[in-house]
């Protein structure tokens, strides 16, 4: 029989531990969220080092998400686009700043080249980012996928703000603890 929906879950320890609209007042405290994810995604085993969260224009958290590819077996259920989702769903806005206001994702790594996408459509003013994709390659399995040559340039154009290298040491460290126990490519 042919499914008529799909459906996607974030493990419970996330729901209950992070609290919707708890400020995080600046870039370093919401990667560093973003980071906090990453960790305890591989500590509780429950996806890949992957973490990352939507804010509104006050810094508050309005979603969370973590990388959960295998335990949903798909390949879409990377950690942006986990929070991308909830954070529409929670705000009833397929483009996040639609209707006015300025949203944030912040994220342990680079994104992807399928986040990157992502990122152009979700209605974010403002990109954040811990590990940049070399990271990520180097310590990891992982195959980022390709982006623009000017892909800072190209969301800037599109005023999405980009900042990176926010606790970069951090998030590397979350990526080789996450080699060393063995991580397969999720």
């Amino acid at each position: 029989m042919l499914q008529s929906q799909v459906h996607l879950t974030l493990p419970a320890w996330l729901l209950q531990d992070y609290e919707q609209g708890r400020v995080y007042r600046d870039d370093a405290a919401q990667v560093g969220l973003a980071i906090e994810l990453s960790r305890r995604n591989i500590d509780y085993r429950s996806g890949g080092p992957f973490g990352a969260a939507v804010f509104d224009g006050e810094g508050r958290l309005v979603a969370a998400g973590v990388n959960r590819v295998m335990p949903m077996s798909c390949s879409i259920a990377h950690a942006e686009t986990m929070a991308y989702m909830l954070a529409q769903q929670r705000t009833q806005q397929p483009r996040l700043n639609q209707n006015g206001g300025s949203y944030t994702l912040a994220t342990s790594a680079q994104p992807c080249c399928q986040c990157y996408g992502a990122t152009v459509w979700a209605g974010v003013d403002t990109l954040l980012i811990g590990a940049r994709a070399e990271d990520v390659m180097e310590l990891t399995q992982f195959d980022e996928g390709p982006l623009p040559a000017d892909w800072v340039g190209e969301l800037e154009k599109r005023g999405i703000a980009v900042r990176r290298d926010i606790h970069r040491d951090d998030a590397r460290a979350v990526l080789a603890d996450y080699a060393k126990l063995g991580g397969e490519t999720y």
